[in-house]
């Protein structure tokens, strides 16, 4: 299938490609949207990339005082990682230094998973002892006592073995501007699908990468086929017209809602229209040799 124009932005006859993944969610709540915020911004801080980072993660949703277990704000927080013991490493020291240290927070589980991952089963033992064990309609808490009353927290979570990353596309435009315009619309619609998340500053990453380099250790380098100041002197997948790529890279509870998140984020993209925004679409991918998930850009249009 040749490239299409739709609403007239170029969407290329490309496909991204997305890796499985283990993931867990849990709720943040606190006595204000603020401090839940707070919290939950603070443990997603630096989980960009597992290349980096050790995971991704970031806020799925905000929570009304309604839809969270002691009736507070909340935030869901997704956390997604190649294996099972780093998922654990990374939950239990971003919610033992981010949330429990958080005033007035509490935490309870965001997942019903396939398996179980510690939670305040390990993080208890900050109580030195004082910690309470607590039991309510089936589930079961810790009470920790800290310098402002209790830190209440789930004793464990749900893990999911069918979760997806790297889900992606690329917003090509005539200058930087319009480039974050475009991706900052498609962030928005991303933020109301349930289930995916959007690691990098923002939702948006300016530095998409290719697998290796010409340095020893380097894991991942410059994909300089997409570097506007590189076209005169490499193999470059730009045009004239194209002054500034972003990337986009979903996360994604299921297969299905990374597929979901990147249809609302392509069509806000295409609803935006070239003249405000992007004036091509296109996405990252490895030949379909390394990933098990393929997306195809034309069956995520609108």
């Amino acid at each position: 299938m040749p490239n299409v124009s739709v609403n007239g932005i170029v969407i290329d006859d490309t496909f991204a490609e997305a890796f499985g993944m283990r993931a867990t969610a849990i709720i943040i709540t606190a006595p204000n949207r603020k401090w839940a915020r707070q919290a939950a911004i603070t443990m997603t801080g630096f989980a960009t990339s597992v290349i980096g980072c050790g995971c991704e993660a970031a806020i799925d949703v905000e929570l009304p005082p309604s839809a969270t277990p002691d009736g507070r704000p909340g935030c869901r927080v997704m956390i997604f990682a190649m294996g099972t013991d780093e998922l654990q490493k990374q939950l239990l020291n971003r919610v033992g230094q981010c949330v429990l240290t958080s005033p007035g927070s509490a935490c309870f589980a965001g997942l019903e998973g396939s398996a179980a991952l510690k939670l305040g089963s390990a993080l208890r033992y900050f109580g030195d002892g004082w910690q309470i064990s607590k039991k309510i309609g089936g589930r079961h808490f810790w009470r920790v006592p800290v310098m402002d009353g209790e830190f209440l927290c789930e004793a464990t979570t749900g893990l999911t073995k069918g979760a997806v990353g790297g889900g992606n596309f690329f917003v090509m435009a005539e200058s930087s501007a319009k480039a974050l315009v475009a991706a900052e619309a498609a962030v928005a619609a991303i933020g109301l699908v349930p289930g995916a998340i959007v690691p990098f500053p923002g939702g948006i990453a300016r530095s998409g990468s290719k697998i290796g380099g010409k340095y020893k250790g380097m894991i991942a380098s410059a994909n300089e086929a997409y570097a506007p100041t590189l076209r005169g002197v490499v193999r470059s997948e730009l045009g004239v017209d194209i002054n500034a790529v972003l990337e986009i890279v979903i996360d994604g509870e299921t297969n299905d809602a990374v597929a979901a998140a990147m249809k609302a984020g392509i069509k806000a993209v295409i609803e935006l229209g070239p003249k405000r925004g992007a004036v091509r679409i296109s996405a990252g991918n490895y030949g379909g040799k390394l990933g098990k998930f393929i997306y195809s850009l034309k069956d995520m249009l609108p």
